[in-house]
């Protein structure tokens, strides 16, 4: 019912920068907080960070500082600005959202940073 699907992984350069981008099937006005997270190979699924309707950010002590999370509700849209890459990001960025309480999530986009 609800699809998420992410946008804007590749590879880059330590210390480039990409922009994640998390387009939902539906109205995400109503949505309490949105989510990026990621998983290397190796490790479990971890927050990268989150967004809330009412505008609050959290992110992780890794990142914070060099990613932002945005959202535009009138596009449907959540947003992760990456500045500053380092290779100990390389991960399979998952976009996250919960609807009528039921979490969904996205396949996921592949983010390299070579050294």
């Amino acid at each position: 019912q609800v699809q998420l699907v992410e946008s804007g992984g590749g590879l880059v350069q330590a210390g480039g920068s990409l922009r994640l981008s998390c387009a939902a099937s539906t109205t995400i006005f109503s949505v309490n907080a949105m989510g990026w997270y990621r998983q290397a190979p190796g490790k479990q699924r971890e927050l990268v960070a989150v967004i809330a309707r009412g505008g609050i950010t959290n992110y992780a002590d890794s990142v914070k500082g060099r990613f932002t999370i945005s959202r535009d509700n009138a596009k449907n849209t959540m947003y992760l600005q990456m500045n500053s890459l380092k290779p100990e990001d390389t991960a399979v960025y998952y976009c996250e959202a919960s609807f009528a309480g039921t979490d969904y999530w996205g396949q996921g986009t592949q983010v390299t940073v070579s050294s």
